[in-house]
C-alpha cells in the first residue's frame, strides 16, 4: 500500500513508535538461545575477512563498493541501513532454471547471458556475511545473509552497477562493519570494511538532533515488519515502511521535497504527547527563496513533503496606476539547501539542520 506522503501524525507515527519499543529483529545470526543454533562466517570467508581488517583491505573477487549509510531509531539500538553497489555480472546471474526442470546444456547454467541474448528470466544466489566489531566496546555480531536475486532478461546489463541495502539494529557506539560477498560455492570471495558511528539518544540533553535527513522517492507500508534480515535492491526497509531514497538529492522541475528524519531530545509532555515545531526555509546561497509557515509534530518521527513552489509579486503599470498581484511558480533549475530550524515547546530545546540539494530540468 503507498502512503500518501503528508505529515506523519495520523498515517504512520504511532506505528515507527511501536516498532522503536516491539522486540529486535530476528536474524540469521542466531539470537544465541543454544549455541548448537547460532550461524557463524564460514572459515573460509572469516580468514579472509579478518587478513584485510587491520589495513582495511578489500579483496576483489566480487568487487562492491559500500558507499552510503544511514539509520533510524529502533528499541535501544539504532537500526542501520547500509548502501552498497555491486556490477551485475560479478554476481553471476544465469538463466533460471524452472522448478523440476534443467537446461538443454550444462553451460547454460554458468554462463554469463550477453544482452543480446539475454534469457527471460535471470537469477544469481550468492552469500553475504556481515562482521560488526564496536571499536570503542567489546560488541561483536556476526550475521549471515542469503542471497537470491532476479532480474528481466529483456533489459539485464551486465556492465550496469545496481545499489542493494541491507539493515541491521545496533547498540551505539563506534564500528567496522567487515562485509563479504560471495558466489554460492565460495570459490569467488569479495571484501569491504566500513566504519561508522551510531550515536547514543541519552546524550541529547540541552538541544535538538536528528537522524541523517534524507529525501524519499516512494514510501509504501508492508503488512507487517520483516523479522529477518534481507537484501533489497533500490530500497530498504524500517518497521513497516518500504522506503526508496533519492540518494542523488536531485529533483525535476515540479516535484515535492519528501523529507524523512527522527528527532533526538524531545521530550513528551505530562500526557505522554509530544509538541514539536518545525520551520523550513529553502536557500540559495544567503538568499532565502522558500519559506514555509512552521509546522507542529506531535511525534519525533517526520515525513513531510514541501512543494517546490515559490511566490513572486507581478507589478502592472497603467497610467499612474500601478498594482501588484502575486503569483506561485515553480523553483528554478539550481542548487540549493534547505535549512530546518526545530523546537521542543515542553523542554525548550533547539535545533538546526539543513541540506542541499539540486533542481533541474527534465
Amino acid at each position: 500500500m503507498k502512503i500518501k506522503m503528508t505529515t506523519c501524525t495520523v498515517l504512520f507515527a504511532g506505528l515507527i513508535l511501536s516498532f522503536i519499543l516491539a522486540p529486535c529483529l530476528c536474524a540469521q545470526e542466531g539470537q544465541e538461545k543454544k549455541k548448537s543454533e547460532t550461524i557463524y562466517i564460514p572459515k573460509e570467508v572469516k580468514q579472509i575477512i579478518q587478513a584485510g581488517m587491520e589495513n582495511r583491505e578489500a579483496r576483489l573477487d566480487i568487487p562492491f563498493t559500500v558507499f552510503h549509510f544511514l539509520y533510524l531509531p529502533a528499541r535501544q539500538n539504532m537500526h542501520s541501513v547500509f548502501f552498497f553497489r555491486v556490477k551485475n555480472s560479478d554476481l553471476g546471474f544465469a538463466p533460471l532454471v524452472p522448478a523440476g526442470g534443467t537446461p538443454e546444456k550444462k553451460e547454460a547454467e554458468t554462463a554469463e547471458p550477453t544482452q543480446e541474448e539475454a534469457p527471460v528470466k535471470l537469477q544469481s544466489k550468492a552469500h553475504c556475511f556481515l562482521q560488526f566489531n564496536q571499536l570503542d566496546g567489546p560488541f561483536t555480531k556476526e550475521v549471515y545473509i542469503p542471497v537470491e536475486l532476479q532480474a528481466d532478461g529483456d533489459s539485464y546489463d551486465p556492465d550496469k552497477e545496481e545499489i542493494y541495502t541491507t539493515g541491521y539494529p545496533l547498540p551505539p557506539g563506534k564500528y567496522l562493519l567487515s562485509m563479504a560477498i560471495t558466489s554460492f560455492e565460495l570459490d569467488k570471495i569479495g571484501t569491504q570494511y566500513f566504519e561508522f558511528t551510531l550515536p547514543d539518544p541519552a546524550t541529547f540533553t540541552d538541544t535538538l538532533d536528528t537522524t541523517p535527513i534524507f529525501f524519499t522517492k516512494e514510501l509504501n507500508r508492508m503488512s507487517s515488519a520483516e523479522m529477518k534480515v534481507e537484501i533489497h535492491k533500490g530500497y530498504f526497509t524500517y518497521a513497516v515502511l518500504q522506503i526508496t531514497p533519492n540518494l542523488e538529492k536531485v529533483f525535476t522541475v515540479g516535484e515535492n521535497l519528501d523529507i524523512f528524519f527522527f528527532i533526538f531530545g524531545a521530550q513528551p509532555n505530562e500526557a505522554g504527547t509530544f509538541d514539536i515545531e518545525a520551520s523550513y526555509t529553502v536557500k540559495k546561497e544567503d538568499q532565502d527563496v522558500i519559506k514555509f509557515a512552521g509546522t507542529k509534530y506531535d511525534a519525533p518521527i517526520v515525513s513531510q513533503p514541501l512543494p517546490l513552489k515559490k511566490t513572486v509579486i507581478i507589478q502592472t503599470q497603467e497610467g499612474d496606476q500601478v498594482s501588484e498581484k502575486k503569483e506561485t511558480k515553480d523553483l528554478d533549475p539550481g542548487s540549493y539547501t534547505l535549512n530546518i530550524e526545530l523546537k521542543c515547546n515542553v523542554s525548550g530545546k533547539t535545533g538546526t539542520k539543513s541540506i542541499d540539494f539540486t533542481v533541474e530540468t527534465e
